[in-house]
């Protein structure tokens, strides 16, 4: 059984949209970030995925999100599935893509450049069953339809199968392992993202005009220029 369910993005906009759940709850259950669902809850993020139900999948019940709702610090459990999928045969060669869905490969390629940019040329061939010369010339943006291009998810178009998205998703993952050393922009944990930092008052500067000096040589100057008019 799989810790994660099927389609996590598409089960995360369905449990938003349907359940009171929380976003750590959603989060634990679909392996994904909180502010991810944060953001699917706020329209920011799978403005173009529709919602899965994991209850007609058979990978959660209704009384196990019922449960959690009841208790915010309750993780929803991943139901076993009963239903056993044959061996994906392998294929040798180029996919076979129908006349009728090829007009559709380039907003899958779209798609996949855009959600998965980690995929290789040849993992996005493999599932769309395109070319290297498409797949540049939407990445760079000069295919001679790219201002009317929409990305869709070739899961949806019927171009591959979610279980085929899921492996060579995983395997350009292992390919590309996360570099330890990398220092750039990566997401914070959700316990640093809502810490409320105490406001520290900055101390005195000790160039800080001394006030009363100031008043002094104040008094001075206009006790002379009284003293000037009396004369």
């Amino acid at each position: 059984m799989s810790n994660a369910p099927l389609m996590p993005k598409a089960t995360a906009v369905w449990l938003v949209d349907n359940t009171a759940l929380t976003f750590d709850q959603v989060a634990d259950f679909t392996k994904m970030h909180p502010l991810e669902v944060r953001a699917i809850a706020d329209g920011d993020a799978a403005q173009g995925i529709k919602g899965m139900d994991p209850i007609s999948t058979g990978q959660l019940t209704r009384e196990e999100i019922e449960k959690a709702e009841r208790d915010p610090n309750y993780r929803l459990r991943l139901q076993e599935s009963k239903v056993v999928l044959p061996p994906q045969p392998k294929r040798k060669g180029p996919r076979y893509t129908p006349v009728s869905r090829r007009h559709e490969r380039p907003s899958a390629i779209l798609w996949l450049v855009r959600n998965h940019p980690e995929l290789k040329d040849a993992s996005i061939m493999r599932l769309v069953g395109t070319t290297k010369s498409t797949i540049a010339s939407v990445r760079d943006r000069t295919h001679w339809n790219a201002q009317t291009l929409t990305p869709m998810d070739p899961v949806t178009l019927g171009l591959c199968s979610q279980i085929e998205l899921d492996f060579e998703v995983q395997r350009a993952a292992k390919e590309k392992p996360l570099d330890a050393n990398y220092s750039g922009a990566t997401l914070l944990p959700a316990s640093e993202t809502t810490r409320k930092d105490e406001y520290e008052p900055a101390g005195r500067d000790e160039d800080d005009l001394n006030v009363d000096a100031v008043f002094a040589k104040l008094k001075t100057i206009g006790g002379k220029k009284h003293d000037e008019d009396e004369e």
